[in-house]
């Protein structure tokens, strides 16, 4: 059903160019592995946007590291274990919790400007964390800082070629081994580009829901080319919505930060009443899916489309101070958080699994690597704790740069002749196609109501078969952009879709109401994907081993 490649080349017709590494993507993933690898060689990276748009940029609530006298690496990995529902790998999880504050400790010096408070970090704690091990920066534009760190020191590396408004069609394999991409040029041409190692940093798949926090390039694009070159792809059921975005009439589903809870924020249904107390001990502060479950019952109770989220008996002073960013943007649609309760939803916000990587990030297939969201480390399990995502992209980028330096170089005059080969058994035809928007509508849509918070068997059935009616695209020539993001959403729809109706039980970021209860003896394993050998489940991998000290100084000891 999911072909091979998305286009027809003949590549003896192509302009090649050949790098050390080949970066896709341009998040904190994307940057940090693209500075760390232009150490070493030649290093490509693409963005199809700008180098400063991407789902980092908009991260508000800070990075997770273990900083303060009082926490620990243990504190850490038994949070992202209690939030992870049983899924977690936690020997991703130990690399996570002892390599991220060194990681933190570079970003620093790498000029990312986190808050201080009395000359030292500060730190703000958020759902599911049982220490205040947040950082942040300007408040709550934590993402925006970093990437503006980590682009201000891209673009002074020597051996760092970026391009932007390029988009990646299709990995390049042979043999189960990448050897780089087939990119479109923003006039429509086509290029293919060799690397030694190829790097995954797309991000999400926020636009694969009606309502997301993700911004439009959020299509799901790594996840989809990765399984249609054969690497595995885990975990697609688990989508992780975010409790609070902004529901309000004129208004996009703008995000209003997990640390507004983590500094006092209560819920409020419409009738005035907390209500988090009926649902979990930790109240506001419970891991994001009990949350955002929560926040739907009392819609559902109530016959309202959103809860309040009220900070209004916290100081004025404190909450301009904390939150100046989302203070303006509710602002300008009429509405002050210190003095109104703010309307807010669940919408999607993260994807919890990916393409399958170990802990260096190497996919299942040979030099091709995947960092940040695209990724599926084990780190998150069934469901993320909040902030662990920059820590991730971090600590794993890391990790990746480090394995790159042991790769054999690429001898393209020994590829097989594959390379001139057409890419696809037949050429694809001119038909008439229904504009691409209507189609991105109508999967945005099945998807939000049969796919998104709560699930059924019969849900599930009918969005699959939904889904299927639209994979007739695969059959026509694609030449735009637009179309091949379409080809990537529905293809990754598809999986999250297929994978939910496998899995009869509730999970984390997975609830099918007829299955309300976790099933640890039947469920607790991972279910994946791969194109050619079908679908199948395996074990969560047992601990194995701690992770290697990096002999680096705690960020709170950088200062």
């Amino acid at each position: 059903m999911i072909p091979r490649y998305l286009t027809d080349v003949s590549w003896q017709d192509l302009p090649r160019h050949e790098y050390g590494t080949l970066v896709i993507g341009s998040g904190v993933a994307g940057l940090y592995t693209a500075i760390k690898s232009a150490k070493f060689g030649k290093v490509l990276m693409i963005t199809k946007k700008a180098l400063d748009e991407s789902n980092t940029r908009y991260a508000q609530g800070g990075i997770a590291a273990v900083i303060a006298d009082e926490d620990s690496p243990d504190f850490h990995l038994q949070d992202t274990l209690m939030a992870g529902a049983g899924l977690c790998d936690e020997d991703a999880v130990d690399v996570l919790v002892h390599e991220g504050p060194a990681r933190v400790n570079e970003l620093i010096r790498l000029g990312t400007e986190f808050d201080l408070e009395d000359g030292e970090l500060a730190l703000t704690r958020e759902g599911a964390h049982s220490q205040r091990r947040i950082l942040h920066a300007h408040g709550d534009s934590t993402g925006a800082e970093i990437v503006r760190a980590l682009a201000h020191q891209a673009l002074e590396q020597p051996n760092l070629e970026i391009w932007n408004d390029h988009f990646v069609i299709d990995l390049l394999t042979v043999g189960g081994e990448c050897f780089g991409a087939l990119v479109q040029r923003p006039d429509g041409s086509r290029i293919a580009v060799f690397a030694k190692a190829t790097i995954l940093c797309s991000g999400g798949a926020g636009q694969l829901y009606r309502y997301t926090t993700n911004p439009e390039i959020a299509t799901a694009d790594g996840i989809a080319m990765a399984y249609r070159a054969g690497a595995e792809v885990r975990d697609m059921e688990f989508v992780q919505f975010h409790p609070t975005a902004l529901s309000y009439p004129g208004a996009p589903r703008f995000l209003i930060s997990e640390a507004v809870r983590g500094e006092g924020a209560y819920l409020r249904n419409a009738h005035g009443e907390r209500f988090m107390e009926r649902y979990h001990p930790l109240l506001e502060l419970a891991p994001r899916d009990v949350v955002a479950r929560a926040i739907l019952d009392e819609m559902a109770r109530t016959k309202t489309t959103f809860v309040y989220l009220d900070i209004t008996h916290e100081p004025r002073e404190k909450v301009l101070h904390r939150f100046p960013m989302i203070y303006t943007t509710c602002l300008h649609y009429g509405l002050d958080l210190t003095s109104d309760w703010i309307p807010v939803a669940p919408a999607a916000h993260y994807m919890m699994g990916g393409v399958k990587t170990d802990l260096y990030g190497e996919t299942t297939l040979k030099r091709l690597f995947a960092c940040g969201e695209v990724s599926s480390t084990g780190v998150h399990g069934a469901n993320r704790l909040a902030s662990n995502s920059l820590s991730e992209a971090l600590v794993f980028g890391k990790r990746i740069v480090k394995k790159l330096t042991e790769l054999p170089a690429l001898e393209l005059a020994k590829l097989p002749g594959g390379f001139t080969d057409r890419l696809t058994m037949a050429l694809r035809k001119d038909v008439p196609m229904t504009p691409v928007v209507e189609k991105k509508l109508k999967l945005q849509k099945v998807m939000l109501r049969q796919v998104g918070l709560v699930r059924t068997e019969e849900g599930l059935e009918k969005a699959i078969e939904e889904l299927k009616r639209l994979t007739s695209l695969f059959e026509s020539r694609l030449t735009k952009r637009e179309e091949y993001e379409f080809a990537n959403m529905l293809t990754v729809s598809l999986l999250i879709a297929v994978a939910a109706q496998i899995r009869e039980e509730s999970r984390g970021g997975h609830y099918r109401s007829d299955f309300p209860s976790p099933d640890d003896a039947g469920w607790r394993r991972h279910i994946v994907f791969q194109r050619e050998g079908g679908t199948f489940v395996e074990p969560v991998r047992p601990r194995i081993a701690a992770a290697e000290p990096s002999g680096e100084l705690p960020a709170a000891q950088a200062q």
